[in-house]
Parts: structure tokens; C-alpha cells; sequence
């Protein structure tokens, strides 16, 4: 569904469209991940292991207690998608780190959205960098509050 975009939207507008995108996308999300046998938590999980991560840092990307992330990560572990290492630096702190295969199960379910991939196929090249280039200037201001 498509509105004439207000002249100067308000920040309530503005939020209201972030949100309707935001369920949209992780809907398509959790539903490609379904498609390999995984839960919405369990491809969150993974799809924020760019490197070797704290439990407790896991935690709090995924607003959720350490525990919680015990199992999801042992479900994973099982799997072969993630493991566990001790940190070099407290060899009491494990880290997560996705395996080749999970990081495979990753790309695979981001490449399966298809409803996100159809929305912004509708976006032409110019509209795809300004998109880009807005999203990149709130992304600071998000990731420290999140």
C-alpha cells in the first residue's frame, strides 16, 4: 500500500513506516530461515556473528538473558553452525564464532527473503545508493542505543 508521501513527515510518520518495514523484514527473515530448519532466534543469532562474540554480548544483540542464549547456541553447536572457543584474553569469557556452514545457512536464508528482495527491486540505482547512504547515517545512533 502506497501513500503520497507527506511534504515535510513528521517523526511519528517517519517511525510508523520504519516499524511496518521492520516487521515486514524480519517476517520474510524468520520465514527463509524456517525454510533450514532454524527459528527466528536461532538465524538472528547467527546472522550477528561477523566474528567471535561473548555470550553476554549475544545477550544483549538479541535482548534476551545469557541464559536463553545458552540454548540457542547449543542448538546451534549441534547443528554445526556455530562453536565455542575460550577468549584469548579471559579464558573464563567463551566466544561464539559461526562455522562455515552456518555462515553458508546465513547467506542462503538473506538470499531466500524474497518479499525484501522484491520490495527493493522496486528501487532503481539512484534510489538504492540514497537509501543506502540514509540508513548508513542512522545506523550509528541505532547500534549504540541498541
Amino acid at each position: 500500500m502506497s501513500a503520497t508521501p507527506p511534504e515535510s513527515p513528521t517523526k511519528l510518520q517517519l517511525l510508523e513506516l520504519l516499524a511496518v518495514i521492520g516487521t515486514a523484514q524480519w517476517r520474510d527473515f524468520a520465514a527463509a530461515a524456517a525454510h533450514y530448519g532454524l527459528t527466528s532466534t536461532q538465524a538472528k543469532l547467527l546472522a550477528q556473528l561477523d566474528g567471535p562474540l561473548p555470550m553476554r554480548a549475544l545477550a544483549t544483540l538479541l535482548v534476551c538473558d545469557a541464559s536463553n542464549v545458552t540454548g540457542v547456541v547449543d542448538r546451534l553447536e549441534a547443528r554445526g553452525l556455530v562453536r565455542r572457543e575460550p577468549d584469548p584474553a579471559d579464558r573464563r569469557v567463551k566466544n561464539v564464532m559461526a562455522t562455515d556452514e552456518g555462515r553458508e545457512i546465513i547467506r542462503r536464508v538473506r538470499e531466500e527473503m524474497q518479499a525484501t528482495h522484491g520490495a527493493l527491486d522496486t528501487l532503481g540505482a539512484d534510489e538504492s545508493a540514497t537509501l543506502y547512504a540514509l540508513l548508513e547515517r542512522l545506523r550509528p545512533g541505532m547500534e549504540k542505543n541498541g
